[in-house]
């Protein structure tokens, strides 16, 4: 059956296989500006909370242990690939996406009660 919820599971899958992709890939595309990499790193994980979240609705504890988890595992094999290195700044770029997520989140929210109380 199709529901919302599936679809943010499904485009949760997709998003974690490509950015398992590129996080463990040899690198081919140029650095267009500086720490482009962190940048990709706050994103990826901004969408992964946000699709994690309304595929799952799970605790904010939870959503952010596993996120957590998979950043800090991604550095670790990454620690491990000949073509890539392991950095506390992408960590550090994972848990600020995950943190913005929430951030961004909350604010919806309480905008939407704002709006809805007029």
């Amino acid at each position: 059956m199709i529901t919302y919820k599936n679809i943010f599971k499904l485009a949760l899958v997709v998003t974690v296989i490509v950015t398992s992709f590129l996080v463990f890939s040899k690198p081919s595309y140029p650095q267009t500006f500086a720490n482009m990499d962190k940048v990709g790193h706050l994103g990826s994980f901004l969408v992964l909370a946000y699709l994690a979240h309304y595929a799952f609705k799970p605790r904010w504890y939870f959503l952010c242990a596993s996120l957590a988890a998979y950043a800090i595992l991604i550095e670790m094999i990454q620690s491990r690939l000949p073509y890539r290195s392991a950095s506390i700044a992408d960590v550090a770029a994972d848990f600020t996406g995950i943190a913005l997520f929430y951030l961004l989140n909350f604010s919806m929210q309480q905008y939407r009660k704002l709006k809805s109380n007029r």
